[in-house]
């Protein structure tokens, strides 16, 4: 049974999204996201998405975003994700369009449909995720770190949101792929097969059962309920590159949890990234002189995201050497241990 056939088990009445540009111009006129006198003319994949399937769409006038949410992780299809997620990430742009000082970050949400899980948004343009930082020698400009900064300040001012979703089935997913799979002995993903000699590199810290406590306990603050929207996964795939600017996308994961996650998520790839210290600590003085956090929980939550990056299943496209890898894992297990964050 292939993935279509798959979805429309599950979801019979549903509309599966594909590049079939005369359905889909029939399912947007349906929907009314069509303007007078507009046609669907072309359909393409804007990248590679990683939750959902995702097309731009070309018409006579202009171009937008599909986006459909499915059963499964699009990237990963073996692994199952809630498929409720897409009304969370519909809501949380909504929710960012009141804010005038980082709307701009974030595309508009043009139109949404929770029946075929399907949300339509602004199209930012052509461009690229900020997955070029990982390469070597390439560094965040004092400009885009500024935005980043600015960006997770004004979110994370925004307290107890009103009837915004617990999220709490993809929080489990991600909890399970953060505070428990890369942490277990034999979880069936050979390390040595991302990169000769990793397996051996991350034992002992997968049977560290002290090491794993902290962890469990880091796991379960990221379970309860919070006061502050956050991202949930603000990470440099979530940045976008385009003609613009700088700009936010994909909040799929997005939730009222603890500021220091969503702080704790980008520091740790700023490290794995091997930016500037100045820029590490300007983002860190910016955003204290605004929001209060604890620095410990901060230094566990980015220690345990370096190490799920590196000896978990969600790998990153580093350029870095083995050698390189078990100081990072050295330096994120000293961060979840001593709740100090040095640089």
């Amino acid at each position: 049974m292939n993935l279509k056939q798959q979805f429309q088990e599950a979801f019979p009445n549903a509309f599966f999204l594909e590049k079939e540009v005369t359905l889909v111009n029939q399912y947007l006129q349906e929907q009314k996201w069509l303007q007078k006198n507009e046609v669907l003319i072309a359909l393409e994949k804007p990248g590679e998405g990683n939750m959902n399937f995702v097309l731009r769409a070309t018409t006579n006038q202009r171009s937008f975003i599909l986006k459909q949410a499915r059963p499964w992780v699009e990237k990963f299809p073996q692994i199952n994700a809630p498929i409720e997620r897409i009304a969370v990430e519909a809501q949380f742009f909504q929710t960012i369009e009141m804010l005038h000082s980082i709307k701009h970050f974030t595309p508009k949400c043009l139109g949404f449909d929770p029946d075929n899980f399907i949300l339509a948004t602004e199209d930012l343009g052509k461009g690229a995720d900020y997955s070029f930082l990982y390469q070597k020698d390439h560094l965040l400009g004092d400009k885009e770190a500024q935005g980043l900064t600015n960006y997770l300040i004004d979110l994370h001012q925004i307290n107890n949101p009103v009837d915004f979703p617990t999220n709490m089935a993809m929080r489990k997913l991600n909890h399970e792929h953060i505070f428990n799979f890369p942490f277990m002995e034999e979880n069936g993903f050979n390390l040595n097969e991302v990169q000769e000699g990793l397996q051996a590199v991350a034992m002992p810290y997968k049977t560290d059962i002290q090491l794993k406590e902290v962890i469990t306990k880091c796991g379960l603050v990221y379970l309860s309920k919070g006061t502050h929207l956050l991202h949930g996964d603000f990470y440099p795939g979530s940045w976008l590159k385009v003609k613009d600017g700088l700009k936010i996308i994909d909040p799929e994961f997005a939730f009222v949890g603890p500021v220091e996650f969503d702080l704790g998520v980008l520091m740790a790839h700023l490290v794995m990234a091997e930016q500037s210290t100045s820029t590490k600590q300007n983002i860190l003085q910016q955003y204290q002189k605004n929001i209060n956090f604890d620095s410990g929980l901060l230094a566990q939550f980015a220690g345990i995201e370096i190490l799920r990056r590196l000896i978990g299943i969600a790998q990153l496209p580093l350029s870095i050497d083995l050698a390189t890898k078990k100081r990072l894992i050295d330096q994120a297990v000293t961060w979840i241990t001593s709740q100090k964050m040095t640089f």
